[in-house]
């Protein structure tokens, strides 16, 4: 999109104004998915060109005669492939899925998105069904990090295709999953905005699972604000842009730093930039207070024997293991596996565990606003630096560790860039109360206004 649209709402109010319309963001996405030298080809594992332009041209006539279904009717977006889109094949970045049958019908989330006028400008490449934080596809290729290009450092995932496609203009939102920071974690390393909801407030019906328990329906944006507005397209179908977040007004930020474990092993760009970011909030007002929480020691334990991804993918995988073992990720393979490491005195454990360390969590982190830690502890890694598999698996680890906290207490949390202009990419994590999104897109928007400031 042109360099004026910063935003969602920046070219809804140009289409508003007549000053652009939907054909033309259109084109202009589609421009830049086809530039040769552009990260298209591998952000991208189908593109719907001539339906995005049937779409424009709908809604421009609708604009024309007052009737557009909403303020962001006409905006681009992309959808990662692991969503049903009635006509395309739900691959969820793997071959294994290559023979399925086309959707018959959008998934509800995505479905809710189209009524509202949003176009779906393509399907967005992807970890292998989702179970990687790194980005990396053997199969569909692997978009680079907009940061130091020439470079060719991870983009993050498993969303990886929905960050690269907000960072290179070809779509205004990404629009993804989050089952340990998946949103989060591309957002964090391409400097964008990623958001992850309390789960089950947006249905997962018609998306391809990897935890039934953890899996959550997020998106990735420019802003705090388009991210609000797809989650409530998502969440509710409806959206009252005078309720859109600008911050908690008159009320002192009062934010909790989780200690410990999360601060551990951060290199000294992310270290440098989380310092200046603490800097930054004092100086504006925001009370800051460092605290422990025990009961996150023992999150790790839980899930010692590869927690509910492990168990649960295996469950959906077991018929397609028998078939087509040989054509899968061997490194998403090899987790999926794991699920055979327990059983059913096991998994139920697990769930009884992560019932008892939400409230425990709870009592103490209620404390605060919200609680604030770095998304990930390093900057991206080059992608070439992620060929030998025991670095894949530590820095796999490393990625999800704090980003895992959020899904496992069953939270909302937001990612935001917290770097300087021309810096690496880095990420600053603001963790919300179970079910309180609302309130914590408020306090996600106060913290945005401050480290633009």
């Amino acid at each position: 999109m042109p360099s004026s649209f910063s935003s969602m709402f920046h070219a809804a109010q140009a289409l508003a104004d007549n000053r652009t319309t939907a054909r033309k963001l259109v084109e202009n996405a589609l421009d830049n998915i086809a530039e040769p030298h552009g990260e298209g080809a591998r952000t991208f594992v189908s593109v719907h060109a001539t339906a995005a332009r049937r779409q424009a041209d709908a809604i421009d006539r609708l604009r024309c005669q007052g009737q557009a279904p909403s303020p962001l009717a006409g905006l681009p977006i992309s959808v990662k492939d692991l969503f049903d889109e009635a006509g395309s094949i739900t691959r969820a970045g793997s071959m294994v899925l290559a023979d399925a049958p086309p959707a018959s019908m959008d998934a509800p989330a995505i479905e809710r998105l189209k009524q509202a006028g949003l176009i779906s400008i393509g399907r967005t490449t992807m970890t292998e069904f989702a179970f990687s934080g790194i980005g990396i596809n053997p199969h569909f290729g692997t978009p680079a990090n907009p940061w130091h290009r020439h470079e060719k450092h991870i983009p993050g995932g498993s969303s990886s295709g929905a960050a690269i496609s907000v960072s290179d203009n070809m779509a205004f939102v990404g629009i993804g999953s989050d089952t340990g920071g998946s949103c989060r974690i591309p957002a964090a390393l391409t400097g964008l905005v990623g958001f992850k909801p309390t789960a089950r407030r947006i249905s997962t019906k018609g998306t391809v699972p990897l935890s039934s328990t953890l899996d959550s329906i997020g998106s990735i944006g420019r802003t705090v604000k388009c991210c609000w507005a797809t989650d409530s397209l998502m969440a509710t179908g409806t959206l009252r842009i005078q309720d859109a977040p600008t911050g908690r007004e008159g009320s002192t930020l009062r934010l909790g730093i989780l200690s410990t474990s999360v601060m551990e092993d951060m290199d000294d760009t992310v270290a440098h930039t989380w310092e200046n970011c603490l800097r930054r909030l004092s100086k504006n007002g925001v009370m800051l207070e460092t605290f422990t929480c025990p009961p996150l020691k023992e999150i790790p334990q839980a899930n010692s024997k590869g927690g509910f991804p492990a168990a649960e993918s295996l469950a959906w995988h077991q018929p397609l293991l028998e078939r087509h073992r040989s054509v899968y990720d061997p490194f998403v393979l090899q987790r999926i596996l794991r699920g055979y490491e327990q059983n059913a005195v096991d998994y139920i454990s697990l769930r009884q565990s992560r019932t008892k360390l939400i409230q425990q969590a709870a009592d103490i982190m209620n404390h605060y606003d919200a609680v604030i830690l770095p998304t990930v502890p390093i900057i991206a890694p080059k992608i070439s630096d992620m060929h030998d598999n025991t670095r894949y698996v530590a820095t796999n680890l490393l990625l999800l560790r704090n980003t895992t906290i959020a899904n496992f207490l069953d939270l909302c949390a937001i990612s935001l860039p917290c770097h300087q202009m021309g810096e690496a990419p880095v990420g600053l994590m603001v963790m919300g109360r179970h079910a309180e999104d609302h309130i914590l897109f408020r306090i996600a928007a106060q913290i945005e206004h401050i480290l633009a400031s």
